[in-house]
């Protein structure tokens, strides 16, 4: 059946939260974190729902506009997720297998994400960015708190985004950072795609988009398997 096109606010539901304890609770996270995009990073499929050309929605960038006036936008936790993420020090990718790569890749570039002082509470990310500090990484926001900046720039792992296996993204992850597929946890919205834990890493299935309780989970599940 066909998924029907969700609409989703274009900005954020609500003040700046704290980021979850367990970014900053000392014990190991994931080097890489990778999305798949359409229905875990955002409400709809870019290469059915979307029609080019894409424009800005808004002056902030946070969604976009395509030829027949349909808006576009992350699910509503991902800025702040993106942010917090990135200040413990995880690094970041995406694995889809759209047929529209280009357009998935656009959007990408033109969604702006807000400053994380706008997302997060001040304390919270103190505490996250410490917690890396003592593990040896070095958050790849942390100098980047209060500037606005391309969500395409957050995914320092890379993007895979070609219609292909997600076994075959994953390899390609895994020569590109040198980050053993163990230390890896995947989120996507399809169970089919469970077939990725083959190469040892740990998906997480996605049911009604990312949020920070889904990011949460997953994150205590790839410890469960690691035995923390």
């Amino acid at each position: 059946m066909m998924r029907k096109l969700s609409k989703q606010p274009t900005f954020p539901l609500n003040d700046p939260a704290a980021l979850p304890p367990i970014l900053s609770d000392g014990l190991p996270l994931p080097r890489a974190i990778v999305f798949d995009l359409d229905y875990t990073l955002w409400p709809f499929w870019v290469d059915t729902h979307v029609n080019p050309p894409l424009r800005a929605a808004n002056p902030e960038r946070s969604a976009a506009v395509d030829k027949v006036g349909e808006t576009f936008a992350f699910y509503p936790h991902v800025p702040a997720i993106l942010h917090g993420l990135s200040l413990a020090g995880v690094k970041l990718g995406v694995a889809s297998r759209t047929h529209a790569p280009d357009l998935g890749r656009e959007l990408l570039k033109l969604f702006q994400v807000p400053p994380a002082s706008s997302l997060l509470e001040e304390p919270s990310m103190d505490a996250v960015i410490k917690a890396a500090a003592a593990g040896g990484s070095s958050g790849s926001s942390a100098g980047k708190k209060d500037k606005v900046r391309k969500a395409i720039d957050f995914f320092d792992a890379g993007l895979e985004i070609y219609p292909s296996s997600k076994i075959q993204h994953f390899k390609a992850l895994g020569k590109r950072t040198g980050i053993p597929h163990s230390e890896m946890l995947f989120f996507d919205d399809e169970s089919g795609n469970r077939d990725t834990e083959s190469l040892g890493l740990t998906m997480w299935l996605v049911r009604d988009g990312i949020t920070w309780n889904e990011v949460v989970e997953g994150i205590k599940e790839w410890r469960r398997r690691k035995g923390v």
